[in-house]
């Protein structure tokens, strides 16, 4: 593994028991994660499971007419590709690497053969599966109900969250196609953050300057996900 990072940095990894963590060790295989890099495409058979490390991989759908919209974030703290051990092979969605840096992936046949061990490997999986399940819900409502303004502060905790630092590499562009939205759209409440000193943007760089405050300004939607995802993935050993 010749990487600057460590599949302890990942947090389901970091959970597995000693045993199955010496048995996953030697299968794991290092990959750098570019931006815009697409891991895989709606309805095709997944290959892979990826860890990131460093990196943050956005789950979008895609309609007929090439318009998308995110449904889930996936970083340090999970797992990219769950429909290849729920049994369906592959997803209408797509996954896409929003915040270049690193992960790990195990193949897919070492995948499908750890979750039937139904063993701590599969309760841990189905925990995470049921936190991304609660994002992706809360998603939905949250671009129903409520603002682009409280739409981009739950975007951006959601995606911090996953980053050691407090710095986000991405356009106003990528950031709407995400949400969904315009780019206009995205760049008036971008604006409106700056203003409030809550974050600072320049050159496709988005700088948190008050947690607190953006926390305040986001609807109870992040709050919603950060608490399922506390409760179902604590910092423990997967038993």
């Amino acid at each position: 593994m010749n990487s600057q990072t460590s599949p302890r940095q990942n947090r389901l990894l970091a959970a597995l028991p000693e045993a199955e963590w010496r048995r996953w060790l030697p299968q794991l295989e290092w990959v750098s994660l570019p931006l815009g890099q697409v891991i895989y495409e709606s309805g095709r058979p997944l290959s892979h499971v990826y860890f990131p490390t460093t990196a943050i991989v956005s789950l979008l759908y895609v309609m007929e007419d090439g318009a998308s919209a995110e449904i889930a974030v996936v970083g340090n703290e999970g797992i990219v590709g769950i429909s290849l051990f729920m049994g369906g092979e592959s997803t209408p969605s797509r996954a896409v690497v929003q915040s270049a840096g690193e992960g790990f992936r195990l193949k897919a046949s070492s995948m499908k053969e750890e979750f039937n061990r139904a063993g701590p490997v599969m309760h841990l999986l189905l925990r995470y599966t049921q936190a991304l399940i609660t994002q992706m819900a809360q998603t939905a409502v949250c671009n129903r109900h409520h603002t682009l303004d409280q739409q981009l502060c739950r975007w951006l905790l959601l995606s911090l969250d996953r980053l050691e630092g407090t710095e986000l590499v991405m356009t106003q562009e990528l950031i709407a196609n995400m949400l969904g939205v315009r780019r206009e759209g995205v760049t008036e409440a971008a604006l409106k953050l700056q203003k409030l000193g809550l974050i600072s943007y320049a050159r496709g760089r988005i700088q948190l300057l008050d947690r607190a405050g953006l926390e305040a300004r986001t609807c109870e939607c992040y709050e919603v996900v950060r608490k399922e995802y506390a409760r179902l993935l604590p910092d423990m050993l997967a038993t």
